[in-house]
């Protein structure tokens, strides 16, 4: 009998899926997407449920929001959660999927430099002829970071800059000279398979690690599977799949 009820549960839950099937959007910033596609794929296969993703940089997911676009689901550093809920837009069902940190990278067969050390890392982007990153909030860091070192007004004539990690990566791929990139460590593995070299993680001194909180929002219309969704990326399934990904 018991196992008749386990298998009559089991159904119910099953047709459940299936007639509740609907579809899920989900406004997220770019530096999480490898495990975040890889969590929407195992979380459709299991539910039924549709995840449609828009990925953007932070400032484009302020300018989205502040826009009233609609999203089921809002993936975005914590202060820009902060500045959703002060606007009501979204709920108070936050959860941390993960942290991202920077890295450098540069094309096959280029000079590697040495970043052991934040000095070292500083001389290396002072040699370099080329240096590439993104407009988005890594970006934004990496230039702080380097006006922090009073460095920045040497950099500036020699840097070229991208709105997404990706043009970084694919402009790393077929540059030339001694260039240097820099970017979401997430964003960098992902080209590894196109033979970008991942030189390694930014030093002690200068690195900073990016949360990534992931709320449903107040104007979506499927709020109860947005919170069913968010606490799947949480959970033991969902964070391994980002851990693989290099989202700690």
């Amino acid at each position: 009998m018991r196992f008749s009820l386990a298998i009559a549960l089991s159904c119910t839950v099953f047709f459940s899926y299936a007639a509740g099937a609907a579809e899920l959007t989900v406004l997220s910033g770019g530096a999480i997407r490898p495990g975040l596609t890889e969590a929407a794929k195992t979380y459709e296969a299991k539910s039924g449920n549709k995840v449609i993703i828009t990925f953007n940089t932070t400032p484009q997911i302020r300018k989205r929001m502040a826009g009233g676009e609609r999203f089921d689901v809002v993936i975005a550093p914590p202060d820009a959660i902060d500045t959703f809920a002060r606007a009501g837009q979204v709920t108070a069902d936050r959860v941390t999927v993960g942290r991202v940190g920077s890295g450098v990278a540069v094309r096959p067969g280029a000079p590697v430099p040495s970043i052991a050390t934040a000095d070292d890392l500083k001389r290396e982007i002072l040699a370099a002829q080329s240096v590439v990153f993104n407009r988005a909030s890594s970006g934004q860091y990496i230039e702080g970071l380097l006006k922090k070192w009073g460095i920045w007004d040497q950099i500036e004539p020699k840097t070229t800059r991208y709105p997404r990690g990706e043009d970084v990566m694919e402009h790393l791929l077929k540059g030339k000279g001694h260039e240097i990139g820099l970017g979401p460590i997430t964003e960098i593995v992902a080209y590894r398979h196109e033979g970008l070299v991942f030189v390694g993680p930014l030093p002690e001194g200068a690195q900073r690690l990016t949360a990534y909180v992931a709320t449903p929002t107040t104007a979506g219309p499927n709020r109860a599977l947005a919170k069913a969704f968010t606490d799947y990326l949480v959970s033991p399934e969902g964070k391994s799949l980002f851990v693989a990904a290099g989202v700690n």
